[in-house]
């Protein structure tokens, strides 16, 4: 992999979205249509990845949420309240033309290392993620999340997370 990317909070006014296109229309179009009404209502907050200035290639959203005890495998829920603080990771979406590279972990990285920083200000216990397919919720697995038997949703602990990225590892996320 030769690219770097750094995610920038979306700025509607400077980002180019024209064109990006991931292979999944309403990630498409929650970015060209949404994204930015999300954040003036504070429901959602973007990063972008950008080619060179400002045309996006990829993106993520994060949002405040919860979940009960009940809604996560016991393991997880265990010990902590009846609603359990959580961040969302609510949009994901990589360029089609950089599919194939491995940069879709890596957006995820970037997504749960920017959740790890605001948990250190903001206390949250899980990320959760709500997959469109079976073939995304097994790319998230292979990152680590856990599936909620019978969903698509997926949860992974920000203390496993944080982990992760303290021990120095390259590759917290084990995806390459």
């Amino acid at each position: 992999m030769t690219e770097r990317f750094r995610s920038q909070r979306f700025d509607p006014d400077h980002h180019n979205v024209s064109g990006f296109t991931c292979g999944e229309q309403a990630l498409d179009l929650w970015l060209t249509d949404q994204a930015a009404t999300a954040a003036k209502r504070g429901t959602a907050r973007t990063w972008v990845w950008l080619d060179g200035e400002d045309k996006v290639v990829g993106y993520y959203a994060l949002a405040a949420h919860k979940v009960t005890r009940e809604q996560v495998p016991s393991r997880i829920g265990r010990g902590g309240p009846a609603e359990i603080p959580a961040v969302l990771l609510a949009r994901l979406a990589l360029s089609e033309h950089l599919h194939g590279r491995g940069l879709g972990a890596v957006l995820v990285a970037d997504a749960l290392e920017r959740v790890v920083i605001v948990t250190g200000t903001v206390a949250a216990r899980l990320v959760v993620v709500d997959a469109l397919t079976e073939a995304v919720a097994h790319f998230y697995e292979k990152l680590g999340f856990r599936r909620i038997p019978g969903s698509l949703r997926l949860v992974q602990k920000i203390a496993d997370i944080e982990a992760a990225f303290t021990t120095g590892a390259s590759d917290p996320l084990g995806s390459q």
